[in-house]
């Protein structure tokens, strides 16, 4: 580890004792041993962890082993000093016999594994340092692990997806990338996620690498045309006509091709099949942490070819007692489909936002019902319409042979319940 002051200090209790008192600081006897294994774990997003095994000399009785650093953010009180039981301890070899030497029966002479204890551990002052005492029951080499939580190792992830060119599957691509800003190289590492492969990869100081984790192929996906003036607001105000977003929305299980592993936040480039062998690039957003069996939404543009007018057709007040009153809203959409497919468009509401609209915030709850004359022949989602917000998906066919769009009219109908 190219640390500034990383080492290893072993020295022997006796020896130490031995020495006169001006002798009683630290010796450095030997450099610090390369790493045998490092492992980096990255599932966390605010730390690393960081894990590296070493083969270290000890001599019999005391040792005293001292694991220093500098300039790297390593939080003192996360290190770790294991020795690993029957480690790579090598046993002392019995020296070769003279050619044609007679063997003597006898029993047959194993060496014992080392036995070694960590007795105690200290922090020399106005170090970036550990040391600890280490009793070893005979002389020859154990096998140490260090782990440690690191900062500056950076992990990012981002995502290609390709969509055919129907438009109703893509390729989804998906990468980690790691930046290492914490002033030490790593060699041969171990690398995991937290999930999907593990890679085994070096990385320098100040070194980028990309990885990829996954590749998902022929994932379903629908395209979806909403509005939500809300939400994604007016494409022209004046005129009424509301802004319709495209996405691509893919869920994250196993029928839908994915369910590998929460998705990850993290930028996604969108790229379609020109139909001609090619792909063309159509975009990018971020992606956000998916966990299993939820959405992920692309946007992926503007429909220009679906237009939405929506108006309040009706705002009027019923009084029941004294200043209670009911609130009669009537919200009116003209919509006009001029592609050459038909499409399904998601209308979606936020009921407090409409007696804002409509009233004035009066920072209360609101209490509603359906009207009578409300037009969406399906009613809400039942599955994504919450108390306040309401989805809408209303199919609209294509365009005629002429290039004229049937124009079509819904209405959302509410009572708002026990203002004042």
């Amino acid at each position: 580890m190219r640390y500034r002051t990383w080492a290893l200090w072993l020295v022997a209790a006796t020896v130490v004792w031995s020495l006169p008192s001006t002798a009683a600081a630290r010796i450095k006897l030997i450099t610090l041993p390369v790493r045998e294994r490092v492992e980096i774990q990255l599932d966390n997003p605010n730390a690393t962890l960081v894990e590296e095994e070493r083969i270290v000399p000890l001599v019999r009785d005391v040792n005293q082993v001292d694991f220093s650093w500098a300039n790297t953010q390593i939080d003192p009180n996360t290190i770790v000093f294991r020795v690993i039981a029957g480690g790579d301890a090598e046993a002392p070899k019995a020296p070769a016999k003279a050619a044609g030497a007679e063997a003597k029966p006898g029993p047959a002479q194993e060496a014992k594994p080392l036995e070694v204890k960590v007795l105690s551990v200290s922090y020399p002052p106005n170090e970036a340092a550990l040391v600890w005492k280490v009793s070893s029951s005979d002389s020859g080499s154990a096998r140490v692990r260090i782990s440690y939580l690191l900062g500056n190792m950076n992990k990012s992830f981002n995502y290609r997806a390709v969509a055919a060119h129907d438009e109703k599957a893509l390729v989804l691509s998906e990468y980690m990338r790691i930046q290492n800003l914490a002033n030490e190289s790593f060699g041969s590492t171990g690398l995991w996620a937290g999930f999907g492969p593990r890679f085994l990869k070096p990385i320098g100081i100040n070194e980028t690498k990309e990885m990829l984790v996954e590749k998902f192929a022929a994932v379903p996906v629908q395209k979806t045309y909403t509005c939500d003036p809300q939400a994604h607001g007016w494409l022209d105000r004046p005129q009424n006509k509301l802004l319709v977003p495209m996405h691509y929305v893919l869920k994250n299980d196993k029928p839908h091709g994915l369910g590998a592993a929460p998705l990850q936040y993290g930028k996604v480039r969108i790229f379609q099949e020109d139909g001609h062998g090619g792909t063309a690039f159509i975009g990018e957003d971020w992606g956000k942490f998916t966990p299993l069996d939820d959405e992920m939404r692309l946007y992926v543009g503007v429909a220009q070819d679906v237009v939405v007018r929506r108006t309040i057709d009706k705002n009027e007040q019923h009084r029941i007692a004294g200043n209670l009153y009911d609130r009669e809203v009537i919200v009116k959409f003209e919509i006009e489909n001029f592609k050459d497919k038909a499409v399904v468009l998601d209308v979606s509401e936020n009921v407090r936002a409409i007696r804002n609209e409509v009233a004035g915030d009066t920072g209360r709850d609101v209490q509603w019902e359906l009207g009578k004359t409300t037009t969406f022949a399906e009613g809400p989602d039942k599955e994504k319409s919450t108390f306040e917000q309401l989805l809408f998906h209303v199919r609209l066919p294509a365009r005629g042979a002429d290039g004229k769009a049937e124009k079509i009219t819904h209405k959302l109908h509410l009572l708002i319940k026990n203002e004042w």
